[in-house]
């Protein structure tokens, strides 16, 4: 089975057996309905995939990982936080009149800092420190920006991303390893999608930095199931698992701002059948 599968399976199965239920409290997320969505919750979810081995794709169903790339350079690369330039419809719930999400996601990586080598943004910070100062503890990304709240259509879930670099034994490379910290995880609709995008990120970060791929730490401080949702994990996680696909990066690109969503491959991807129809909390 893919690593990923059995990374999902144990912690849907934690989550279910000895997670806490928040039925009865007060919270935020409503169903279509109006009524309230409470979860099934564990605190302080860590998982760690090693991207040496395979690339983390869930197998029990699909992962539209096209889409999730597109996501991504939507959130990284054009740093946009409009949804008129992103090939799906995911953020439609939480876009105004124009598009907008407001100052949330990729308007935050955009934002330019005063460094002593001069302004520039997150990302271009984060790639100019993996090339300059590969061993630097002080690489990474936050896009929670507390002055901004009030003008975000929803707060950050996957809010930042430490960047590590280690000399391996017998590498002539160096290889990148990463965190990627998330305040909140809807675990059926997103778990695999944003374990996917982040991984992608190592290999894009890695490629246009000359470096091999290493781990991804997935730390998730609130990982739940919501209500609604328990039947369609109770059956998703009962399903025969497939072996990893094959996922791999165009290696011609070298210039983290070429990639598109072509550049991304797939081969070998044998799946479950597709969950339709999951209600999603707003």
């Amino acid at each position: 089975m893919s690593y990923a599968d059995q990374i999902f399976i144990n912690m849907c199965r934690d989550i279910l057996d000895h997670g806490v239920s928040t039925e009865g409290e007060k919270v935020r997320p409503k169903w279509e309905d109006g009524t309230s969505a409470y979860t099934i919750k564990r605190f302080g979810v860590v998982n760690r995939y090693d991207l040496r081995k395979e690339f983390p794709a869930l197998t029990l169903r699909r992962t539209a990982l096209k889409s999730a790339f597109d996501e991504l350079l939507w959130i990284w690369q054009k740093k946009s936080n409009n949804i008129h330039d992103l090939g799906s419809h995911i953020w439609d719930s939480w876009a105004d009149e124009e598009g907008s999400i407001g100052k949330a996601y990729g308007y935050q990586l955009g934002v330019k800092h005063q460094y002593k080598e001069g302004m520039m943004d997150q990302v271009d910070r984060v790639i100019y420190d993996l090339k300059n100062n590969p061993y630097s503890r002080r690489i990474m990304t936050n896009i929670y920006v507390h002055a901004d709240l009030h003008e975000m259509n929803l707060y950050p879930c996957a809010y930042s991303m430490t960047f590590n670099v280690t000399k391996e034994k017998d590498e002539e490379k160096l290889t990148l390893n990463a965190i990627l910290n998330q305040r909140s995880q809807d675990v059926l609709a997103a778990n695999n999608w944003n374990v996917a995008q982040y991984a992608l990120l190592v290999h894009m970060m890695a490629q246009v930095c000359g470096m091999n791929v290493g781990e991804l730490v997935h730390v998730i401080a609130d990982a739940h199931i919501y209500d609604r949702h328990v039947p369609f994990v109770e059956e998703l996680i009962s399903r025969e698992p497939h072996p990893a696909p094959k996922v791999w990066l165009n290696p011609d690109v070298k210039d983290f701002y070429a990639f598109t969503v072509e550049d991304l491959h797939v081969e070998d991807y044998v799946t479950g059948p597709q969950i339709k129809n999951i209600p999603i909390a707003i």
